[in-house]
């Protein structure tokens, strides 16, 4: 099968219908008009689609109707949590929002980098890691009540 461009497309419908828009006395105009298309462009552009289909194409065509109608369905689905409505996807993210030494949920995007880099947020870095990187990476971390005296 020949495969043409939108442009070419365009071509052969314009091309058609200049030779429709003519006078159409005689009946076999529409005849005239596919050989004319056929010279130009070759006999694909003519032929039914239905000549190229037979039924292993149907059966491949209807399994991707049905994957794209699953990806869909599970690109959509919300689960009520608490009257809310949320998206699933949203749900299984796992999120480095809550600081494990002080155990405050963050919404501030500047402690992601202290999150993925020292495993605290911001002021946990300021109180506890800045200027004892070494000891903090050993594994050094300080005991609950001093973590939680100081942010309160």
């Amino acid at each position: 099968m020949n495969n043409l461009n939108i442009k070419q497309t365009f071509q052969i419908l314009n091309f058609g219908m200049e030779l429709v828009g003519k006078n159409m006395k005689d009946p076999n105009e529409i005849v005239k008009i596919e050989k004319a298309i056929a010279q130009k462009y070759g006999e694909d552009t003519i032929a039914n689609p239905k000549h190229y289909w037979n039924e292993d194409k149907e059966k491949e065509y209807l399994n991707q109707l049905k994957e794209v109608a699953k990806k869909e369905q599970q690109k959509d689905q919300k689960i009520d949590v608490g009257g809310l409505f949320i998206s699933k996807k949203l749900l299984n993210k796992d999120s480095k929002r809550s600081c494990p030494v002080c155990h405050i949920y963050s919404f501030d995007l500047n402690d992601d980098l202290y999150m993925n880099r020292f495993e605290c947020c911001k002021k946990c870095y300021i109180q506890w890691v800045e200027g004892r990187e070494e000891r903090w990476k050993t594994g050094w971390r300080p005991n609950e009540n001093n973590s939680k005296s100081w942010r309160t």
